[in-house]
Formats: C-alpha cells, structure tokens, sequence
C-alpha cells in the first residue's frame, strides 16, 4: 500500500551547542537580542519531514512516495534515495535554485533552534496529487511551503484519500481559519504538547471539539511517551528507552514512520503507538535524522523487548 508524503526536503545542518540556550539570552533585552553560540559539532545531512518519514517507512519496508521538489544541488540526496529504494519518480528538480535547507542547533537540555531557507522547495505547491499513478491508501500532509500543505490536503479530501494533518512549524504561518479547515479534511491530526496546546489558541477548539472535526488527535511528548485520543477513549503509550540519546532531531518524523506502517497493517492504535516509539528510538540514538539502520526482524524483537509483547509485523 503507497503512502503519500506531502513534506519537505531539506539538507540539515546539525550543531551542537554544550551550554543551555537560556544562559546566554536575557529575557528584558530581547529587543536588541545579539548573540552567538559556538557549537562543538557540526555535520550536513539528508533531512526534511517527508525525507525522514520516508526513510524510516523504507527501513520498515513500507512503500512511500515523496511529493516534493530538490534543487539544483539535489544530486547527493537522489543517490541517497535511490540507494535506499525510495520512490523519486515524483521529486521534480529545480535547476534555479538551490534546495530547501535547515540550521539545527540544539543546546544540552535538547532545547532547539532553528533558521529554514526554502529555495527550490517553494514549488512544492505546484506539484499535484492527481498526477500520481500509484493507488494511495494514506497520505501525510507534513510541514512544507504553506501553500502546498493547503493545496495537497484538500486534492486528498476531494480524492478521497485519508489523510494525517502535520503541520509542525507551520502552525504559525497557517490562519485559525486555515487550520480549522485542514483539520477538518483529516482524518489524523498530529503534534508535539507545545503544538497542540498552539493549534487549540488558534483555533478556539479544546480536544473536544477538535474530536468533532478529526477523528484521531496523536499527541508526542518526547521521553514521556505519547497519547492517542479518540472521542471515544484515550490511550496512553510509552517510551521505547533508547541505547543512548545522540541527537533527537528527527525523532518525530520517525514515529510518525512507524505509527502509520504499523497501522496499514491493520493495528491498533495502542501499537502504532509502541511501533512509533521504537522507530523514534533509533532516531535519537544516531546523529542525523537519516542515519539509523535495522532489520524488520530487528525490529520486532527490539519491541518484544521494550513493551513485553509480540508482535506480529509482516511489512512486506
């Protein structure tokens, strides 16, 4: 079953910073803020939410398909792609411009800041769900150019194709209106606690009338685990512990990846969830949001492991 990713593609460039972010900017001079932070490490690599979804969905052997343009600078990430058997039949390349990019710079309480330049991904919005060959059993409409999320979320209300809202860092750029809109022709909506709490002030809903418009709200909390939320009941999944916590940039993405492979496989909710939270796991415990490896077998016998249950995951 294919799975469209409405996202970005971006190149990451992922820093460290060894201090705490808050040590270094005085609240009541924010109005001249002026600061540096010297970073102990600095690596570029693949990224971008559609990029890192699919990479994750690819390791658990499902089928996704990326909507989205690369630039003039895009040769490395196709190889990329194509090494790892992603679909790129649907990423056009923009010889005028350079590809969307991303400055990460995260502190020592995991605390982030980042600077995103879209370039060639600005004609994300162009591109269109009807020229997909493939039958689409879900889509994902990720953080991208504002205008393509808008545009590609109501091709796959229209389509019919059920589709989880994402929106991320563009909660900010999308309107309440536009947001009730987009909420409204999904049936996932999806987001961190920050994010939700920032989508209920734009929009005037409480869970319980978003509940009215969606129906499946998945809320992440980073090491606390994540809530499913259903006007009917609410599910509580924990954290899959990680090895080590080398960089959590791109553990969302990788969630995301494994709660929907996991649930075009028919699961339940609860194991989407825990399936999500051993992807994220990987994630965290490699620099780089494209960077962990596993086998399906390794997998599932790292989820026994973590949540004391079998699990039954032909991803084939």
């Amino acid at each position: 079953m294919f799975v469209l990713l409405s996202g970005s593609m971006a190149y990451d460039y992922i820093m460290d910073f060894p201090d705490s972010f808050k040590n270094h900017i005085m609240p009541e001079q924010l109005h001249i803020l002026n600061v540096c932070f010297v970073v102990n490490k600095l690596e570029k690599n693949f990224g971008g939410t559609a990029g890192n979804i699919a990479y994750t969905m690819k390791l658990l052997e499902s089928a996704p398909i990326i909507l989205c343009p690369l630039g003039n600078d895009s040769h490395d990430y196709v190889e990329h792609l194509k090494k790892n058997n992603i679909n790129c039949e649907y990423i056009p390349i923009n010889k005028e411009k350079m590809s969307s990019s991303v400055q990460i710079t995260t502190d020592k309480n995991d605390n982030q800041i980042s600077a995103f330049y879209s370039g060639a991904g600005d004609g994300a919005k162009d591109l269109r769900v009807k020229n997909i060959k493939e039958p689409l059993a879900l889509a994902l409409i990720s953080p991208n150019q504002k205008e393509a999320m808008i545009n590609h979320a109501k091709e796959c209300f229209d389509l019919g194709i059920p589709l989880c809202f994402d929106p991320g860092q563009q909660i900010t750029a999308l309107s309440g209106e536009e947001l009730k809109t987009l909420i409204g022709q999904a049936k996932f909506l999806i987001g961190n606690d920050y994010e939700m709490k920032l989508m209920q002030e734009k929009t005037g809903w409480d869970m319980a009338k978003m509940l009215n418009h969606v129906e499946v709200v998945i809320t992440t909390l980073g090491v606390k685990g994540s809530v499913i939320t259903t006007k009917d009941k609410t599910i509580k999944v924990g954290v899959c512990t990680p090895n080590s916590v080398e960089d959590p940039t791109g553990a969302g993405d990788s969630y995301r990846a494994g709660f929907f492979s996991a649930y075009l496989q028919g699961h339940d909710y609860k194991t989407c969830g825990q399936v999500g939270a051993v992807a994220s796991a990987y994630a965290v415990e490699n620099y780089g949001t494209q960077k962990h490896k596993f086998t399906v077998n390794e997998f599932k016998a790292r989820y026994e492991k973590n949540f004391g249950e079998a699990i039954s995951f032909n991803l084939k």
